[in-house]
């Protein structure tokens, strides 16, 4: 599944957002908290862990870069108790109006986390659910690139 939108900002400063995951808490309507040693935007090969919230359910997760190419695209895979869960990615792709940002999903669940995830995040739905959070998602970074404080 993927939600894509339109921003108006250098592909370079976009994927700089996107590639460090601490950032993802000023848009993601889930993302409370982002834990990794490494500063900026990650390289493959690393992992960062990440906690998240939908109302009164609250979950950790355990996250490793499996894609890093600068302007170009950024991808992690997201596990719990090391079994899989998701794949996340970003892919930028420069045009005459902007640069289009799709958000990537792929539902990674085999039927023992997909019982443990409706038990422990509260989501029945989860595709509708990452849905409607990515479009949330790409709204909010959009706001964030091209607002005043990026000349926009």
């Amino acid at each position: 599944m993927s939600v894509r939108t339109t921003i108006s900002a250098d592909p370079l400063d976009i994927w700089a957002a996107v590639a460090d995951p601490r950032r993802l808490t000023e848009w993601s309507p889930d993302s409370t908290a982002v834990r990794c040693t490494v500063e900026g935007p990650l390289p493959v090969g690393v992992s960062f862990s990440g906690s998240n919230r939908n109302g009164l359910f609250r979950w950790s997760t355990s996250s490793r870069v499996v894609e890093s190419e600068p302007g170009q695209a950024f991808a992690f895979d997201v596990t719990f108790l090391g079994l899989a869960v998701s794949r996340w990615r970003y892919e930028l792709t420069a045009g005459p109006t902007g640069v289009d940002v799709e958000e990537q999903w792929w539902d990674r669940r085999g039927p023992v986390m997909q019982a443990l995830s409706r038990v422990g995040t509260g989501v029945g739905n989860r595709r509708e659910y990452n849905e409607a959070g990515m479009r949330v998602t790409l709204a909010a970074l959009r706001a964030g690139l091209e607002g005043p404080a990026h000349g926009a």
